[in-house]
């Protein structure tokens, strides 16, 4: 949970008044963006941002002599207009000219590679395949005794398994199943619970989804693990009839770390075990089988003075019980210096390689992190741990233990005033991936409200992804994409509410509609969620309101096989605007995301680098102080997608990928959270409720110049497909909506047009 920091609001209220203009800025922007292909290339172009294209920036002297209309050696914006207008400036013509001249560069902290780790194939000799497996003595959960020599002639498959780690709850339905459908052949399928830590109640339950001829077995002191050499929770082998190891690695490929596929597209135990009936060689022996890592190997004595109770139990308290506790977030509780040992291998892991604490914020120049939820370890501490893991683990005197943390019930934030519920339970799949939910409530409220924090809740919170949330008031919803109109609370991976400094606050209008779009995951099990939205309203009237500007890239085209594209924007700001904070949003072809300015007198700052961005972990970065972008600077977002067979997450390195909702298509939004002061002449309350109208309006608006003409307005029939075939319907609308009739639309008449065909 990332909750503003407090106990400086007097510089939050400072920056405000300094920044008065904020959302008419704001609005601006809002028409600068999304779709308007036109002005973003031309900002391209403008290599120098001063506003004007000069011949050495578009070297085509042709194309220049046309575009420069008064023969004065500059092409401004309005130029642009018109010969785009005329047709003697295309889109194609834009793309190409400006591909040629301004390519964008790798810059080298984006194009680092990302975490994601796949059931990739190894070298079978390397990996155990054709070693002998000696005989083990095990017991199952009856307690009754076998050896591996007691299924002599038969093809043996030893499959790590743990209902606490998440990639093997997710294949657990696909070990299940293929321990039946395998039951009429000699196969003898053995489940290996191997975390001595996982929990009777939550075993036996698994063990019964195996067919009755499946053995399940609970290595409570990893004996088995260790004997036969396992690697990670989800390792699976298979050996023949003279127990020598024929296949070792995953399941199949549908999960890893990082990633979800709706289907798995190779099936190695499978083939594995048939080739072996077959009296083959499977034609894949060796792979790798993301989960959570094993660490059965001897450990060396190491310096007794760290121990957990007098350091490890603080560093764990302080940086990991928030989630991983009883009733958190975590997969599994870590809690007591037994959950520590059993989940060391992974534990050490993810710290490593900096991925725990979730925090992927590139490195900051100041003595002090500039931001207020920073979670990465320091230097000592994660020496430390390491340290601690890597040796003998002691576990020191009790007596040194630190005072348990106690943590809040239900609601994080403590009792919402109003809680606003999905009318009906979610029915969730237990396997594969879902496509996003668009689902509305009522806020029942009669009078408006100010809200000053909310939290997001859901009853099953191991399949919920991510949340948009929007207010709506009166017209009707539709299913608005992300990045549109910002967003106006959002759960995601590592944030799930946000409580503001006291005096700031969002607007709620009385009977709105709250909208929740939803991205939910299977983890293995078929469940339902009904999540609620908790609502904590300001004691008083606010002093500033509290907006998000999404900076979205819908133009995008990533070609296939392309490791390291690059796509890149750049916004003008015509206002002062306070930032409270940033968060990154892009798909499973993300790779590194990064915000940079430009401030009038040309000098440049890194706002935000995220070189390893994480789709998993989309988390919010919150500032310390607020900081103040001044107008006439220009903000850039950059981003790099790996669209290339190297990515595991990749649905399909062939496609070209460009803007869509769902997992498999991409998306580019650089979320700006900004404040102003309550009243001023800049502050638009219902900039949240018009933001999709706006957006839209931006898109539609292909040249620019802040109003639609018929043709660009017809193009809002596309997201009416009951109006596709009525042009004269759309023609009559348009010409009432026309007030002034001078053939184009302003935003205000085109949000009446919205209007009208929203009640199509």
């Amino acid at each position: 949970m990332n909750v503003m920091l407090t106990q400086k609001n007097t510089r939050w209220i400072l920056a405000g008044l300094l920044g008065c203009s904020f959302v008419a800025g704001m609005v601006r922007i809002g028409k600068a963006q999304d779709g308007k292909a036109l002005q973003d290339k031309f900002q391209e172009v403008d290599l120098d941002g001063d506003g004007q294209i000069v011949a050495d920036e578009l070297p085509n002297p042709e194309l220049f002599r046309k575009l420069d209309a008064d023969g004065d050696g500059k092409v401004n914006m309005d130029e642009a207009r018109k010969a785009y207008k005329s047709g003697v400036l295309t889109k194609e013509m834009i793309q190409t000219e400006t591909s040629k001249s301004s390519p964008a560069p790798v810059p080298d902290s984006l194009s680092t590679p990302g975490l994601k780790q796949s059931a990739k194939k190894l070298k079978p000799s390397e990996h155990g395949v054709g070693r002998f497996v000696d005989d083990f003595e095990f017991a199952d959960l009856a307690g009754t005794k076998h050896k591996l020599s007691d299924f002599r002639g038969k093809t043996i498959v030893v499959a790590m398994t743990s209902t606490s780690c998440p990639l093997s709850k997710k294949l657990l339905p696909t070990l299940a199943e293929l321990t039946k459908s395998f039951e009429k052949d000699d196969v003898q399928f053995i489940a290996v619970n191997c975390v001595p830590t996982d929990k009777m109640a939550d075993i036996e339950p698994a063990s019964k989804t195996l067919h009755a001829k499946a053995l399940y077995t609970h290595d409570d002191e990893e004996a088995f693990a260790r004997h036969i050499g396992a690697l990670t929770t989800t390792d699976v082998f298979v050996l023949d009839a003279a127990r020598t190891v024929v296949y070792h690695g995953a399941i199949d490929d549908q999960y890893g770390i990082g990633f979800s596929r709706d289907a798995a597209s190779q099936h190695f135990l499978k083939d594995a075990v048939t080739a072996v009936l077959k009296g083959k060689s499977p034609e894949v022996a060796a792979t790798a089988a993301p989960g959570c890592t094993l660490d059965l190997e001897p450990r060396e004595r190491t310096d007794d003075s760290i121990t957990y109770h007098n350091h490890i139990s603080r560093i764990v308290a302080q940086n990991c019980l928030e989630c991983h506790r009883t009733g958190g977030v975590g997969p599994f509780p870590l809690e007591t210096y037994k959950d520590v040992v059993a989940h060391a291998g992974m534990i050490r892991q993810v710290v490593d390689n900096k991925t725990m604490p979730p925090w992927f914020a590139g490195e900051h120049s100041s003595s002090h992190s500039p931001w207020a939820n920073d979670r990465s370890l320091t230097d000592e501490d994660r020496t430390t741990l390491l340290t601690w893991l890597s040796g003998s683990r002691n576990e020191g005197d009790p007596k040194d233990a630190p005072l348990p943390r106690t943590f809040p019930g239900e609601w994080a934030l403590g009792t919402p005033d109003h809680i606003v519920q999905l009318p009906e339970p979610v029915k969730i799949k237990a396997t594969g991936t879902m496509p996003y939910e668009f689902i509305t409530a009522k806020t029942t409220l009669d009078e408006d409200k100010w809200v000053q924090g909310y939290e997001i809740l859901p009853t099953d919170r191991s399949v919920v992804h991510h949340v948009i949330v929007n207010v709506h008031s009166g017209g009707r919803i539709v299913d608005a994409e992300e990045g549109i109109g910002g967003y106006w609370a959002v759960y995601v991976p590592g944030n799930s509410g946000q409580m503001y400094p006291k005096g700031f606050a969002r607007k709620l209008p009385a009977g709105a509609t709250v909208s929740f779009q939803i991205h939910y995951t299977p983890n293995g099990t078929a469940t339902e969620d009904q999540l609620k939205l908790g609502l904590f309203f300001a004691k008083e009237e606010p002093q500033f309101i509290v907006n998000t500007i999404p900076l979205a890239d819908r133009n995008l085209d990533i070609p296939p096989n392309e490791p390291n594209h690059v796509e890149s924007i750049t916004r003008p700001v015509p206002t002062d605007i306070n930032v409270m904070g940033y968060m990154a949003h892009m798909h499973v072809r993300g790779k590194s995301f990064r915000y940079d300015l430009t401030k009038p007198d040309g000098s440049k700052e890194t706002l935000l680098d995220i070189p390893h961005y994480d789709f998993n972990w989309q988390l919010r970065y919150d500032y310390a102080e607020p900081k103040v972008i001044p107008r006439g600077s220009r903000v850039t977002v950059t981003a790099v997608f790996d669209n290339s067979d190297q990515n595991p997450a990749n649905p399909d390195p062939s496609k070209t990928v460009r803007w869509g909702q769902q997992t498999f298509d991409e998306m580019m939004i650089g979320y700006v959270e900004t404040f102003a002061p309550v009243g001023s002449e800049s502050q638009t309350p219902g900039r949240n409720l018009r933001g999709v109208g706006e957006g839209m309006f931006s898109i539609l608006d292909e040249d620019g110049n802040g109003s639609l003409s018929k043709a660009e307005a017809k193009k809002a029939a596309e997201r009416a497909p009951r109006l596709k075939d009525r042009a004269d319907l759309l023609d009559r609308l348009f010409d009432r909506m026309d007030a002034d009739k001078n053939g184009e639309l302003s935003q205000e008449e085109f949000e009446r047009l919205r209007e009208q065909l929203g009640r199509r």
